[in-house]
């Protein structure tokens, strides 16, 4: 039976929902062999100090340096419609510092004149853009398995926002768990369909806000839908799916304290990590 939890951790007011403007910069989403090796090349690679108390080593993978030591476990980490912004470098180093795990972030805006978009716009073109995530994360997931410091049985698919469509619809068994952040697994005004496929007895853990300004019911975006805003509808047959919501009107809630206090535990759980730092590089 899955696991169904909701966490109320903060009172805050309903935030405006997102303006009605559309704008679209950049013509290309097209998944070729070239764009995709774009996002790789340019991806953020985050690994443990090689010192105790040292800060994390983060570059670009056409840029990393020879990682040493055996085989470790990685999350794979989809970024939102921001690209790699701050948040997903303190993600990535809060990965390595806090629980000693590696983690790559494919980069999709490394794509020349990739389209950007600030919402609301057509769903074609949303489900354009998911198209082309889910061939990066098939891409990265394909080389993260064949690098020699990378332990291919212990891949987590992590992403937030617009890169955590494809994490829920991605159907490779290979990843042994996944982070679903700010996103709701369902129809509504960004995808046709939610078309999640996850195998039902992979761990999952999908956190988002309760009152989030884009997926939940009280974006006008969604009026007309039956929206939950969560994937708890998504995931209700899965046998290890924890869906939890926090009490808060913040789109991205990867750096809240309890958002990281789940991760680190269901991290620790599925990757079988003892509380010790992995092989550091």
């Amino acid at each position: 039976m899955s696991r169904f939890a909701t966490t109320a951790t903060l009172a805050l007011a309903v935030a405006a929902s997102p303006a009605f403007a559309q704008s679209i910069k950049g013509t290309v989403l097209e998944p070729s062999p070239d764009n995709l090796r774009a996002t790789w090349d340019n991806a953020l690679v985050t690994l443990p100090s090689p010192t105790p108390g040292g800060a994390p080593v983060q570059a670009k993978m056409k840029d990393l340096p020879p990682v040493a030591g055996g085989p470790r476990p990685l999350v794979v980490f989809m970024h939102g419609s921001s690209g790699i912004a701050a948040f997903v470098k303190e993600y990535q180093a809060w990965l390595a510092t806090r629980l000693g795990v590696a983690s790559i972030a494919p980069d999709s805006l490394a794509i020349a004149d990739r389209l950007t978009y600030q919402s609301p716009i057509d769903k074609p073109t949303y489900e354009r853009v998911h198209t082309l995530r889910l061939a990066e994360l098939r891409y990265a997931i394909d080389h993260a398995a064949a690098l020699p410091w990378v332990d291919p049985a212990r891949i987590v698919a992590a992403g937030t926002s617009e890169g955590a469509v494809p994490v829920a619809r991605l159907d490779d068994p290979r990843p042994v768990a996944r982070l679903i952040y700010a996103w709701s697994c369902e129809k509504n005004y960004f995808v046709d369909d939610d078309r999640t496929a996850i195998p039902r007895t992979t761990p999952v853990l999908a956190i988002i806000a309760a009152k989030d300004p884009y997926f939940s019911p009280l974006n006008p975006w969604n009026q007309g839908m039956a929206v939950s805003g969560t994937c708890t509808t998504a995931l209700r047959d899965h046998s290890a799916a924890t869906v939890v919501t926090l009490s808060t009107d913040k789109h991205t809630v990867v750096a809240f304290p309890e958002a990281q206090s789940l991760a680190g535990s269901f991290l620790e759980r599925t990757l079988g990590l003892t509380g010790r730092p992995e092989p550091r590089p």
